[in-house]
């Protein structure tokens, strides 16, 4: 799909210069940019490549940024216009109805016309798949799974039985949703399963990378809320909620129970202890460790382990660096010490 400059400036509400006809084609990179490309600055850091010959189809830019003679796109936000100008010229593809002959669908599953199946799609009894839904190779939806509106499930998902996606999820390769959740009993000799009854429910707009595991509540729910990013290799347990508009890192690992509040923001290899709970607009850093129980309060940014705030995390790491430093100096006056109590005291052994 391509748009001309003052249509995309139109639809972005953004004022533009140069050549309002020009068409925008594909979003790129500089390095990347061809005569039908959108690219865009954030700050001065490239200033300079504008005043080079110009590659691109338009900038997306401030104002300040913008030569004269440069078609241009003016924006406080670049990297969020851009963003939004990806959505417009590349926008997510639209399900024809195309149902390869490979993909089984079981009695009393319910697909709707519109939606794709790739090749060896499986659809068990009772599902349900709604319009202008995209299933691609290998994906399977266990018996009483709800897929809502323009879901696209990427090759080799697997949906356990009784998952429930709202509208617009994305759940890319090999994500498995609705795996019983790991909780065991020890009666004296031996691991006793718990039951692992529950579902998972995942609400609309939400995404999910690669080989994501979300497993299904133990007795209830385990809860992802709307529009939540979850990267790939994300492990989230039994009966974690997780609410609205949160960004989880790669390889981070959610024990049972625990809570993330709206709009938190985890980094990378974050561990997380049992029925810990992370309140509204937290940001934990990559690595940090996080005790079972811990309550992490809103109105700062967390580092380390056990998890502290990002100032006080500094001031250690600070000291740490200085520990052979600090050893030495301990050692030399322990030393002088000994002398002095010598001299003091020289029957002293």
């Amino acid at each position: 799909m391509s748009l001309s400059i003052s249509e995309l400036a139109t639809a972005l509400q953004l004022p533009f210069q140069g050549d309002g006809t020009r068409r925008i084609a594909r979003v790129s990179s500089w390095d990347a940019a061809d005569r039908e490309s959108l690219v865009f600055i954030e700050s001065n850091e490239k200033e300079a490549l504008l005043r080079e010959p110009f590659g691109a189809a338009c900038v997306l830019a401030p104002k300040s940024l913008v030569p004269p003679g440069m078609n241009g796109i003016y924006s406080d936000r670049p990297k969020l216009d851009f963003a939004r100008a990806a959505i417009l010229v590349s926008p997510r593809p639209i399900s024809t109805g195309m149902r390869h002959a490979s993909a089984m669908v079981a009695t009393g599953a319910e697909v709707d016309p519109s939606a794709d199946l790739g090749p060896n799609v499986v659809i068990e009894s009772r599902a349900r798949v709604g319009k202008g839904c995209i299933l691609h190779a290998g994906v399977v939806v266990g018996a009483g799974c709800d897929i809502g509106e323009g879901c696209t499930l990427y090759p080799r998902v697997v949906l356990y039985p009784g998952v429930t996606l709202g509208k617009r999820v994305i759940l890319h390769a090999g994500s498995v949703i609705g795996g019983d959740g790991f909780g065991y009993v020890f009666d004296g000799k031996e691991q006793i399963k718990f039951p692992q009854v529950g579902t998972v429910v995942i609400e609309d707009d939400v995404e999910i990378g690669c080989n994501t595991t979300i497993d299904r509540g133990s007795l209830g729910v385990t809860r992802i809320g709307t529009g939540a990013k979850i990267d790939n290799l994300v492990q989230i347990a039994h009966n974690v909620e997780i609410a609205r508009g949160v960004v989880i890192a790669a390889q981070t690992g959610i024990s049972g129970s625990s809570v993330i509040e709206e709009y938190a923001v985890i980094g990378g290899q974050v561990g997380f202890g049992d029925h810990t709970r992370v309140q509204k607009g937290v940001v934990i850093g990559s690595k940090a460790g996080i005790l079972p129980g811990k309550i992490v309060r809103s109105g700062d940014v967390y580092w380390g382990v056990p998890v502290r705030p990002l100032r006080e995390y500094k001031r250690l790491n600070a000291l740490f660096g200085r520990l052979p430093e600090m050893k030495s100096d301990i050692d030399a006056l322990k030393a002088s010490l000994a002398r002095l109590w010598k001299k003091v005291d020289p029957g002293e052994s």
